[in-house]
C-alpha cells in the first residue's frame, strides 16, 4: 500500500523552498504541492475572507488526497488560520510557519533584528506576541513589503529584477544605532529565500538572513510515523494550482522541482 502523502500548501511557489528541504529529510515520502495561485498574493486579502477561503480549500484537499500531514509553508496563512484549521480538521496534523523570531533573538550579537515579511504577517497580533515572548531584550524592526513576494515569483520564473527596486524593499531592514548594526534579518515569507543571493549582494553590510525552511521540514518529519514504503519509487509528486491554469514558465519550474502539474 502506498503511504499517504505529505501535503504542502502555499499561496504560490514560495513553499518550494520548504519542499526542497523536506525531500532531503524524507526521500521516501510522496508530496502533493498545492499553490493557491488563484488567491495570490495573500497579503492583499481581507482577513475573514481569506480565512474562509483557506478552510474551504482544505476541506476539499483533505478529502481528495487524505494526507498524513499538512504543511503550510506560508507565514501569512499560518499566522492567520492555523488554529482554525486544527479546530476544523482535528484528524490531520498541521505544521505551520511563523517568523523565526526566537532563533533570531538567541543568535543576535548586536541586539538589532529585522523581520522582513508581508504586510499581513507584520500586522498580525501573533507576530507581536512572538516578539513579546522571545525577543523582549532585542530591538525588533518589522518591515512589511507589499512587493517582494510577487518579485520573488517573477525572479524564480526567470524575470530579471531592478536592483534599485529590490534595495528599496530591503533598505528599512538595516539600522545603525549607538555604534551597533542590524546583524540578523528574518525572512518571514517563504518566497524570500529565492532572493537571498540578491539580498546578500545588495546589503549595505553582511547580515545573517534567517531562512526557516529546514526547521519547518524537520518539524514535519518529527510528526510523521516511520514510512512503511520500502520501495524507493513511489507515485510522482504532483503540483496542483487552484487557478487550474499555470503558465508555461511555472510548469517548467515545477518540472525542475520534479513535480508533475495536475
Amino acid at each position: 500500500m502506498t503511504d499517504r502523502p505529505v501535503l504542502m500548501f502555499d499561496s504560490g511557489i514560495g513553499g518550494l523552498t520548504v519542499l526542497r528541504e523536506a525531500r532531503v529529510l524524507m526521500p521516501d515520502r510522496r508530496f502533493v504541492y498545492v499553490a493557491d495561485d488563484a488567491g495570490f498574493p495573500y497579503g492583499d486579502w481581507e482577513e475573514d475572507a481569506l480565512k474562509r477561503r483557506i478552510v474551504d480549500l482544505f476541506g476539499q484537499l483533505l478529502e481528495t488526497h487524505r494526507p498524513e500531514i499538512a504543511v503550510i509553508p506560508c507565514n501569512t496563512a499560518s499566522t492567520l488560520v492555523l488554529s482554525d484549521l486544527r479546530a476544523a480538521f482535528p484528524g490531520t496534523p498541521f505544521v505551520g510557519t511563523v517568523p523565526a523570531i526566537k532563533p533570531a533573538a538567541e543568535r543576535t550579537r548586536s541586539g538589532l533584528v529585522s523581520v522582513l515579511a508581508t504586510p499581513g504577517t507584520v500586522k498580525r497580533a501573533y507576530t507581536r506576541d512572538l516578539i513579546q515572548s522571545f525577543a523582549n531584550e532585542c530591538h525588533v524592526r518589522l518591515v512589511g513589503s507589499q512587493n517582494l513576494a510577487r518579485m520573488a515569483e517573477a525572479y524564480i520564473r526567470g524575470t530579471s529584477l531592478d536592483d534599485a527596486v529590490v534595495m528599496a524593499e530591503i533598505a528599512p531592514c538595516f539600522i545603525e544605532q549607538d555604534g551597533r548594526r542590524t546583524d540578523i534579518v528574518v525572512l518571514a515569507c517563504t518566497h524570500y529565500p529565492f532572493l537571498a543571493n540578491v539580498f546578500r549582494r545588495l546589503a549595505p553590510w553582511p547580515v545573517d538572513w534567517l531562512d526557516p525552511a529546514e526547521a519547518i521540514a524537520r518539524r514535519a518529519l518529527s510528526l510523521l510515523a516511520p514510512s512503511t514504503n520500502s520501495e524507493p519509487e513511489h507515485e510522482p509528486d504532483v503540483a496542483i494550482f487552484t487557478s487550474g491554469n499555470p503558465d508555461f514558465p511555472t510548469r517548467r519550474l515545477m518540472q525542475g522541482f520534479g513535480l508533475s502539474v495536475a
